[in-house]
């Protein structure tokens, strides 16, 4: 009966330090994720290039679209991109059919850019309206593509609309922007408008075809079309250029001994 008993009892004092230990653990927890928070000014590099990003070695973003260097870090973008704005473009609700009942989730489409010729676009689904914005635009910033930008008719002043008519597509939908005389404006829809003025092109006709209701596939083709603006081989870049070395061989002997 004792050694019954001392059995009860070292389940029951087992029980207690289980409480006791979690309740512990989550204090410690909580204090690691304020320390985090408090940490996420200091920016510690995790890949090659954001090294080479962080101790100045790489001077633009240009640099980078160049070698077409993927991107793993969003503090890269911030770094070379801080006037970026960011537009939600669309939340919509997604479910999921579950052993439990239906799973309800928020899918967030993020628009980002900087009216220069840079724009980015995000999507992300999450629990929380909240968190599925922010990874979205997390994931913009990692996706974020260079647009090139020219003339209709003379060349004179700054860029003004794209430089040739081209296409994206997404689904059913798409997309396809012709270049436009300056004063034109952008004609659009009010989604389009948005992605366009944030890549900063002022100037430009639009042509849409397929099911352009579903705002997630219009919104991607877009982005797609402003993507293929440097995919297109216009005259102007038939001259011959000299190759030069990649940032990461000209600086191996940095990352070969920064790593160690």
């Amino acid at each position: 009966m004792a050694d019954a008993e001392r059995g009860r009892g070292g389940f029951g004092r087992g029980r207690g330090r289980g409480r006791g230990d979690r309740g512990r653990g989550r204090g410690r927890g909580r204090g690691r994720g304020r320390g985090r928070d408090g940490d996420e000014s200091e920016w510690t590099p995790v890949t090659k290039l954001g090294r080479l990003v962080k101790d100045g070695k790489i001077d633009s973003l240009e640099q980078i679209f160049l070698f077409s260097i993927p991107v793993k870090e969003a503090q890269i973008i911030d770094k070379f991109l801080p006037t970026l704005q960011d537009e939600v473009m669309k939340i919509m609700p997604v479910q999921k059919q579950s052993s439990a009942g239906q799973r309800t989730r928020f899918k967030a489409f993020v628009a980002i850019g900087d009216g220069k010729g840079h724009v980015g676009l995000g999507v992300k689904c999450s629990s929380e309206v909240a968190n599925a914005i922010r990874g979205a635009i997390t994931i913009a910033k990692l996706n974020i593509v260079p647009v090139r930008r020219g003339y209709w008719g003379r060349i004179s002043g700054m860029p003004h609309t794209v430089p040739c008519k081209v296409t994206g597509k997404c689904g059913s939908v798409r997309v396809r922007l012709i270049p436009a005389p300056r004063g034109t404006g952008l004609v659009a829809s009010p989604a389009g408008k948005k992605l366009l003025s944030m890549a900063g092109v002022d100037d430009c006709y639009t042509a849409a075809r397929g099911h352009t209701r579903t705002m997630g596939n219009f919104i991607k083709a877009l982005f797609f079309a402003l993507g293929n603006t440097y995919g297109y081989l216009s005259p102007e870049l038939w001259p011959q250029n000299v190759l030069i070395p990649s940032p990461f061989q000209e600086h191996t002997d940095y990352l070969s001994k920064d790593g160690k």
